[in-house]
C-alpha cells in the first residue's frame, strides 16, 4: 500500500421553516545566501507559539443510569463526563494537542470551520487517522466567530469514537461580543445503551443502512436531560445549542422562553422568532440564541426536543433578585464580512449530486420495514459511488468560483449533509433566490431534491457527506476540489 499522503493546499430568515491546512507546521528560519557583495540582513525573531493544549481521549465512566445499575464505560475527553469547550477570540489561534488513548485510530474535525484542509480533521483524507497511543498537533486560525462542534471523524469509523461520547465545542468569540449575563453551551447526544447500562455493539448493518444509530438515552453536556440553568430575573443569556448525536434528527421547541435566533451553524444572521418556536435540529446543526427573562413572576422555560410526547433538554429557570440594568432591544450580533453579500450563479460551475443506497422496502410490500442485503461496507453511494479514502474527487473548480449542487435524496431517509470549509445559502426550490442566512449543514427530505450555492475560496479537497456517522461509515461521502 502507498504511504498515505494528505490533501495540502498551495498555500429573517423568511418566515417559513427552514429545511432544515495546510498544517500550522512549526516554523524553521531560513538562511538567506548572500547575492554578489549583498550584505545578509538579520533576520526577525521567530514568533513565539504558545504551548498547545493537551487533549486526550481515553476510557472512562460516566453514571448515565441511576443506581444499582453500574455506571456506563465511555470514551471521554481528559477524563471528564463533560464535553470539553475549546474557547478562542477571533483572530486567535488554536493550538490543540489530541493525545490518542484511546484502542481504535482518532481525528477530528471542526465541523463548520472554514478551515485550512489539511486540518479539517478527516482521517484518511486531509491527514492519517492518529493511531492508538499517537499525537497530533491541530494548529489553525478560524476565519470566522461563531459556535462550532468537536466532531471525531474517521473514514469507516467515525460512529464508534462518537457513540461512546467523544465530542465538543469549539467556541470563537467575536471581537467585541453582544453583551450577555450568561453565555450557555447545550450539546445534545444520545448513547444507545442496553439493559445493564453498557453500550451496545458498534458496527451494526442494519442501523447504518437506516435511520443510524439512534440512542435511547438523550444527554446535555454529558449527562442526562434535562439540563438546568439559572439565571436572576431580568438575565439576558446567550444559548448555544448543538446536535452531536450520532443520527438524532428532531425539531427543538421552545416552551415558555421568547427566543430570538442570532446565528445559524455560527454564522451570524438578522435576529428572527422561530416560526411556531421551533427549529429543525439535525446532527451537526447548531443555534445561537438570545434570551431575556422576565423581570416578574414566575420563571420557567423549556428547550424540548420533539420526541414522543416532548423532551425536556434543558429547564431555564429565574433565581435571586431581579438584574435592573437596562439594555436596548435583543438584535443581531455582527455580521460576517468574509462571505459575500450576495452570491452571484449567472456563471456558476453547476453539478448534480445523487444519493442512493440504505434499506428498501419490497416493492410488493410498500408498507413492510426497509431491509438491506448487499454490501455492509458499501451501504450507501453517493453519484454511484460508496466513499473511500482513494476514491477521486466528483468535479474540480478554480478558487473564486461559484459552485451550484443540485442535491438529490433517492433513499427511503432523510438525509443531513454536510458542506466542508465553506458555507453555502440553500435556494428557493422554484428559482435562484435564497434563504437569508448561511449553513453548513441541512436535511434533505427523502425523494426531494435541493439546491446550495457556494463561493469555493478555500483550496483543497473538500468533503460533502452525512452528518450521521453511521452512514458516513458506509459511505455516504464524497469530495470537491479548489485549485
Amino acid at each position: 500500500m502507498p504511504p498515505f499522503r494528505p490533501t495540502v493546499p498551495p498555500i429573517p430568515v423568511s418566515r417559513r421553516t427552514l429545511l432544515a491546512g495546510a498544517a500550522l507546521a512549526a516554523l524553521t528560519p531560513r538562511e538567506a545566501s548572500a547575492q554578489g557583495a549583498a550584505k545578509p540582513q538579520p533576520s526577525a525573531p521567530p514568533a513565539i507559539q504558545p504551548e498547545p493544549v493537551a487533549l486526550r481521549a481515553a476510557p472512562g465512566n460516566v453514571r448515565l443510569k441511576p443506581e444499582p445499575a453500574p455506571e456506563t464505560a465511555v470514551w471521554c475527553f481528559d477524563g471528564k463526563a463533560e464535553p470539553p469547550v475549546i474557547r478562542v477570540r477571533l483572530g486567535e489561534t488554536v493550538r490543540l494537542r489530541l493525545e490518542n488513548r484511546t484502542d481504535k485510530p482518532l481525528s477530528l474535525h471542526w465541523h463548520g470551520v472554514r478551515n485550512q484542509n489539511a486540518m479539517d480533521g478527516v482521517g484518511g483524507v486531509t491527514q492519517a487517522p492518529v493511531a492508538p497511543g499517537a499525537d497530533f498537533l491541530y494548529a489553525f486560525t478560524p476565519p470566522d466567530a461563531g459556535t462550532f462542534l468537536i466532531r471525531p471523524l474517521v473514514v469507516g469509523g467515525s460512529s464508534e469514537p462518537a457513540g461512546r461520547g467523544l465530542s465538543g465545542f469549539l467556541i470563537v468569540d467575536e471581537k467585541t461580543p453582544p453583551a450577555v449575563d450568561r453565555d450557555v453551551t447545550l450539546l445534545a447526544q444520545d448513547p444507545r445503551l442496553q439493559d445493564d447500562g453498557s453500550l451496545m455493539p458498534f458496527g451494526q448493518t442494519p442501523l447504518a443502512a437506516a435511520g443510524g444509530r439512534l440512542g435511547n438515552l438523550v444527554t446535555v453536556n454529558g449527562r442526562p436531560v434535562p439540563a438546568r440553568i439559572e439565571a436572576p430575573p431580568g438575565a439576558r443569556l446567550r444559548l448555544r445549542l448543538g446536535n452531536a448525536c450520532n443520527a438524532r434528527s428532531t425539531r427543538v421547541r421552545f416552551d415558555g422562553l421568547k427566543v430570538y435566533v442570532a446565528a445559524v451553524d455560527g454564522q451570524p444572521t438578522d435576529t428572527f422568532e422561530p416560526l411556531k418556536a421551533t427549529l429543525p435540529f439535525a446532527p451537526g446543526s447548531r443555534y445561537d440564541l438570545m434570551v431575556d427573562l422576565p423581570t416578574e413572576g414566575e420563571i420557567k422555560g423549556a428547550i424540548t426536543a420533539l420526541v414522543g410526547g416532548g423532551l425536556v433538554l434543558a429547564e431555564i429557570v429565574g433565581t435571586g433578585a431581579p438584574l435592573t440594568q437596562k439594555r436596548p432591544p435583543i438584535g443581531p450580533i455582527g455580521d460576517n464580512k468574509l462571505l459575500p453579500a450576495e452570491v452571484k450563479l449567472q456563471n456558476a460551475v453547476r453539478r448534480d449530486i445523487v444519493i442512493t443506497g440504505g434499506a428498501v422496502r419490497p416493492k410488493d410490500k410498500p408498507e413492510a420495514e426497509p431491509v438491506f442485503t448487499g454490501d455492509p461496507a458499501k451501504v450507501w453511494s453517493v453519484n454511484g459511488v460508496s466513499g473511500a479514502a482513494g476514491a477521486a474527487p466528483f468535479f474540480s473548480v478554480k478558487r473564486g468560483q461559484v459552485v451550484v449542487l443540485a442535491i438529490r435524496n433517492d433513499t427511503a431517509f432523510p438525509q443531513a449533509i454536510h458542506l466542508h470549509g465553506h458555507a453555502f445559502r440553500l435556494l428557493h426550490p422554484l428559482d435562484d433566490g435564497w434563504e437569508p442566512y448561511w449553513l453548513d449543514t441541512f436535511q434533505l427530505l427523502e425523494g426531494r431534491t435541493a439546491r446550495i450555492a457556494f463561493l469555493a475560496d478555500n483550496p483543497g479537497r473538500w468533503l460533502i457527506g452525512s452528518t450521521v456517522l453511521e452512514r458516513f461509515d458506509t459511505g455516504l461521502w464524497g469530495s470537491f476540489e479548489v485549485t
